[in-house]
């Protein structure tokens, strides 16, 4: 009776495995309280400098601007973001429980991916405003307004579930029939495309292909932007205002170049298998160092959300 119970049920789609095992960190497992607590902090840091940034944004009037409005939607993907990986990554350090169903797995990774993709094609747009804002200065008002602000995040979310969607629907299509063990923290898809028993080869281009467009688009879009905005800062006649705008500039580049990097490591590249373990390293990048720095260069040491931020504590005080 025992044995019976053991052995996996076939499923319709000839997947066998009904739970699946992440591997985590391995050969520091043994540190998993301190672990646990480091990436506590920053998953906390985190949630919080981006709940603040999308609470002040609605809260004050003057941030109701088009590029705060952007900001406020990326903030929040990227809470919604770390909160589908970081939660399940502290349960393992804290307390070394590494399986996670097949369902739950297949969600974690839709919404992985798919809040990414989301993030991405954001980027891309909030570099075309800043390059409108800066370089376009006259017709920025006309261009930039509500309606078209509304229009572009529903197209990036819009044009991310059109592209994730099908592809991860074809990856919990694949049979997996052991073994179970995911290298990863995560349920991230290239790791599960490489556990099915099944011919993966077009899977694996189509995710290839996906991540190539969203990634190189993303990107071509955003060094465009930023060239122009580099051309326009050089021209400008005050010194202070050239090291301000560079300042800001390269702050931002900074963090974009860690976002693109990492994720072109992961995903633009279609043999992976001698690499699956090297990209763990590198999705911390993305789920653990970029969520924390992306709050604070953003927007936090802009002196206009200072200031709003001071204000809405201050009423909050008076409020008691």
């Amino acid at each position: 009776m025992m044995l019976w119970k053991e052995m996996p049920m076939e499923i319709g789609n000839g997947t066998a495995v009904q739970e699946f095992t992440l591997e985590g960190f391995p050969a520091i497992q043994h540190l998993g309280k301190v672990l646990f607590l480091v990436h506590l902090l920053a998953y906390l840091a985190s949630i919080t400098g981006n709940a603040v940034i999308v609470t002040i944004t609605c809260a004050d009037s003057r941030l109701q601007t088009p590029m705060y409005f952007f900001l406020s939607t990326f903030s929040f993907f990227e809470c919604c973001f770390i909160s589908a990986v970081i939660p399940k990554l502290l349960v393992i350090f804290l307390l070394g429980r590494q399986t996670i169903s097949f369902l739950a797995c297949f969600i974690q990774a839709f919404v992985f991916v798919y809040l990414g993709a989301a993030g991405f094609l954001l980027i891309a747009v909030m570099s075309v405003d800043r390059y409108m804002a800066i370089c376009k200065p006259l017709h920025y008002p006309t261009i930039m307004n509500l309606k078209t602000c509304f229009l572009l995040v529903t197209a990036c979310c819009v044009l991310a579930f059109l592209l994730i969607t099908g592809l991860i629907v074809m990856v919990s299509q694949l049979s997996f029939c052991g073994p179970n063990v995911i290298p990863h923290f995560f349920c991230d898809l290239d790791p599960l495309i490489h556990l099915s028993c099944s011919n993966t080869r077009s899977v694996e281009m189509l995710a290839f292909v996906i991540a190539l467009l969203i990634l190189l688009t993303s990107l071509i879009i955003t060094i465009i932007a930023y060239s122009n905005i580099v051309v326009t800062i050089v021209r400008l006649p005050s010194a202070k205002e050239r090291q301000k705008a560079f300042s800001t500039c390269s702050s931002h580049l900074i963090v974009l170049s860690l976002m693109y990097g990492s994720c072109v490591f992961i995903y633009v590249k279609p043999k992976q298998r001698n690499r699956l373990n090297s990209n763990r390293e590198a999705a911390l990048v993305n789920t653990v160092v970029t969520p924390l720095l992306n709050p604070v260069i953003y927007t936090l040491r802009n002196k206009q959300v200072q200031q709003a931020l001071k204000e809405t504590m201050c009423r909050l005080k008076i409020s008691r």
